[in-house]
């Protein structure tokens, strides 16, 4: 390699290592907001993320980055780069070409709204006061239609916002996924309700102590395979995980007293999602690449933990008789009962304690939502009334109040547009992906039940967390299982398992 090439890559790879520290500062700052931050220096913090997030962006789209890429993309230059400095070159220019478009002035405005917009949605949500959120999330879209009209709109200006959660998927995609899914998952939660083999769950109408509940979830995190010595577990108002670096991945839950399985699942799914942080192979450190590939693979490893591994029978065979002990003379269901009293379908009012049937159509709302606002041009006034009759509409129920409707989730706030359907191709990549596992792994539902459940988070490492952003969505779950996403693996999954529980 050339001297001017060689100098192009050092100095190339020094600014992507500045990039990441001043996301990992920013990682610890946002954390500290999120998990006990006096109120009084929140505005102040927020100032501080944006002045800092300013000094990043403008690193990330300075000319000298720009020119150092250009070099690196020359084919003779390019093809002596190794593996890793390849894709850092192409993760780099995608980026780069986008933020490149976005004034260094208008992204440090919006980081310090967005950074408020959050803190005032905590204090809405808890005042059950949408009115007093609705001014910030009307200037959150305003941002984001502004930044749409600068990248320019793909198919539809929708699509713009999904590429950058889920790479390449589209409106057009998602609508006959979303059609599909909800066509087969309509008629299996009409034989469940009409099923006389109801679970019985008036035994989890208690108050259960909190202290207990924390102890339990860190056990299981311990199972699990999570190092409590590159990470920690903390009390949020939304549960949360924040990657720093693989040393260094911290994850958030919510108790509730009155439930004694809310708060553990919290802490499972985030586990999931800190699992793949914290296994990312070292080589990837200090570069873009040392996280995870896509929201929708990330949500796949929180919903393969949470849900087809923690809500499964082998999983309490295992650790129901650990949670009883904790709950002394509370819990004397058995554990048939315990589990299909944990694997009731009704619906509800909270995506994040939704059973797994009708969890999809938690996000089809918000997915059909969000095109409303970038698509069809609906306002921040109008959403809580569009909400409402989506779930009447949907799930047959309507929210007593806005706390339960349309401010129980944080992602809007932050200006997450486009995440929402992550959840759903997540859930859909972890059938897939538990799928060739119950093939590659001898006895994979024994090991659940014997309360042995490191080689399935080796497995996970070994296939996913360990490439980081090196391999596409696509290329992951094509190397995995030698095809690609099959919503159809969800649905069976679904199937078989509420087929059992409802004696269909």
């Amino acid at each position: 390699m050339a001297v001017q090439h060689s100098e192009a890559l050092n100095k190339f790879k020094e600014t992507i290592h500045k990039i990441k520290s001043y996301e990992e500062a920013l990682g610890v700052l946002y954390w500290d907001l999120r998990t006990g931050a006096p109120k009084k220096g929140m505005d102040h913090r927020s100032e501080v993320i944006g002045s800092l997030s300013g000094d990043m962006f403008k690193l990330s789209t300075s000319p000298e980055l720009g020119e150092w890429l250009s070099t690196l993309e020359e084919k003779s230059t390019y093809s002596e780069l190794t593996e890793i400095d390849q894709r850092l070159v192409l993760e780099t220019r995608k980026d780069y070409d986008r933020s490149v478009k976005i004034p260094p002035k208008l992204y440090q405005e919006y980081v310090i709204l967005s950074s408020q917009s959050e803190s005032k949605w905590e204090e809405a949500k808890e005042a059950n006061d949408y009115a007093s959120f609705q001014p910030y999330l009307e200037k959150v879209i305003d941002y984001t239609n502004q930044f749409i009209d600068l990248w320019g709109a793909k198919e539809t200006r929708y699509d713009t916002l999904l590429d950058q959660y889920e790479p390449g998927m589209t409106v057009a995609q998602l609508d006959g996924i979303f059609g599909g899914l909800r066509s087969q998952l309509v008629p299996l939660a009409a034989a469940i309700a009409a099923s006389p083999h109801q679970p019985d769950t008036s035994f989890l109408r208690q108050k259960f102590d909190k202290t207990a509940q924390k102890e339990f979830g860190l056990y299981i995190l311990n199972q699990m395979g999570y190092d409590f010595e590159a990470g920690r577990l903390d009390e949020s108002a939304h549960p949360f995980a924040t990657g720093l670096t693989p040393g260094d991945v911290r994850i958030t839950t919510r108790y509730q007293e009155d439930d004694v399985t809310n708060a553990l699942f919290g802490t499972i799914h985030e586990g999931g999602h800190a699992l793949y942080e914290q296994n990312i192979m070292k080589s990837l450190i200090g570069t873009t690449l040392c996280t995870g590939t896509s929201m929708g693979i990330h949500e796949s490893q929180s919903l393969f933990w949470e849900n087809i591994i923690g809500r499964s029978r082998p999983f309490w065979d295992s650790y129901y008789g650990e949670l009883q002990k904790k709950f002394p003379g509370q819990l004397d269901a058995s554990v048939d009962q315990f589990y299909r009293g944990n694997n009731i379908v009704q619906p509800s009012l909270i995506r994040i304690e939704a059973d797994e049937l009708t969890y999809s159509l938690h996000i089809i709302i918000r997915y059909e939502m969000e095109k409303l606002i970038f698509n069809g041009g609906a306002k921040a006034a109008d959403l809580p009334a569009i909400w409402n009759e989506k779930y009447k509409e949907y799930l047959g129920i309507t929210p007593p109040n806005d706390a339960k409707g349309i401010l129980q989730d944080v992602h809007w706030s932050g200006g997450a547009f486009g995440y929402f359907p992550s959840y759903s191709l997540g859930y859909m990549y972890a059938a897939q992906i538990a799928d060739t596992m119950e093939r590659e792994i001898d006895g994979m539902w024994s090991l659940v039940g014997g309360g042995n459940l490191l080689p399935i988070k080796e497995w996970l490492s070994d296939r996913i967390h360990k490439y980081g952003k090196m391999r596409t969505p696509s290329e992951l779950i094509q190397s995995i299982s030698g095809k690609p996403l099959d919503p159809q693996h969800l649905v069976t999954y679904l199937t078989k398992k509420y087929t059992d529980i409802y004696k269909l």
